[in-house]
C-alpha cells in the first residue's frame, strides 16, 4: 500500500482505516473501473483513481459517524454502482459491525456488478433489485441517498414507504444550500449539518425527524 493513498484515507480522523481496509476500498475502484468499460458506472471523465478516491470513496467514507451503528440494516436508496453502500460495507466488516447493508437498485447490470463486488469483498450486503418506490412499510436504520433523486422527493418516499427509522443522511452538493432553504419551505426538518472532507462548497445533512407543512 503506497503510503500517499493510505495518508489520502487518514483524512477521515475518526475511521482509523486499516492498511487491509485501505486495500478493499482500492479493489473497488479498480473494480468500478473495469465494469466501467461496459456499463456506466460513474461518469466517464472521472476515470483515474485519485480523482475516484477523493470524489467518491472519501466522500461516501466520511458519514460513518452519523451512520446509526446500533440497527440491523441501514439502506441506500438507488445506489447505483455502490455509493454510498458499498464502501460503508467495507468500513462495516473492518469495524466487525455485523449491520447489513440494503442496497436498492433497479437497473439489473447493475445490481449485477453490486453482487460481484459483495461476493469478493465478502460483504454484509443485500442487493434489492426493485423500484423502492414500489415498496412499502419499510423498517431500517440510517437511510442514505447520494445523487438519486431531488431532496423533496426522498423526503415524500420516506414519509410514505418507511414504518420506521433512525436517521437520513443526504450528500448537498454546491447548490445543497438553495436546495435545503427551497425544501425549508414545504418541511419541518430536525437536523444538522457536517461539513464535507472532499469539498468547500459540500456539506452532509443529517436529518432526524421530518414533518410536511400543511399547506
Amino acid at each position: 500500500m503506497d503510503n500517499i493513498i493510505y495518508n489520502s484515507y487518514s483524512k477521515i480522523s475518526y475511521l482509523n482505516v486499516s492498511r487491509e481496509t485501505c486495500n478493499e476500498l482500492e479493489s473497488l475502484i479498480s473494480m468500478i473501473q473495469e465494469k466501467n468499460r461496459e456499463i456506466n458506472i460513474m461518469s466517464k471523465q472521472i476515470y483515474e483513481k485519485n480523482i475516484i478516491r477523493e470524489r467518491h470513496i472519501i466522500d461516501c467514507a466520511q458519514i460513518i459517524d452519523i451512520v446509526d451503528l446500533n440497527c440491523n440494516t441501514t439502506c441506500d436508496l438507488g445506489t447505483g454502482g455502490g455509493m454510498p453502500g458499498l464502501i460503508v460495507a467495507i468500513v462495516m466488516k473492518s469495524m466487525k459491525n455485523k449491520m447489513r447493508i440494503n442496497l436498492y437498485e433497479k437497473s439489473y447490470h447493475k445490481c449485477n456488478f453490486l453482487r460481484e463486488v459483495s461476493k469478493k469483498l465478502t460483504l454484509n450486503t443485500e442487493i434489492i433489485q426493485k423500484d423502492i418506490f414500489t415498496i412499502k412499510n419499510i423498517e431500517t436504520g440510517t437511510i442514505m441517498s447520494r445523487a438519486f433523486k431531488p431532496m423533496p422527493v426522498v423526503l415524500n418516499l420516506v414519509n410514505e414507504n418507511f414504518r420506521k427509522y433512525k436517521n437520513i443522511i443526504f450528500f448537498m452538493g454546491k447548490n445543497g444550500r438553495k436546495i435545503l432553504n427551497d425544501t425549508l419551505k414545504e418541511w419541518d426538518l430536525d437536523y444538522e449539518e457536517k461539513k464535507s472532507l472532499t469539498s468547500d462548497k459540500s456539506f452532509i445533512l443529517n436529518i432526524k425527524k421530518i414533518k410536511k407543512k400543511i399547506s
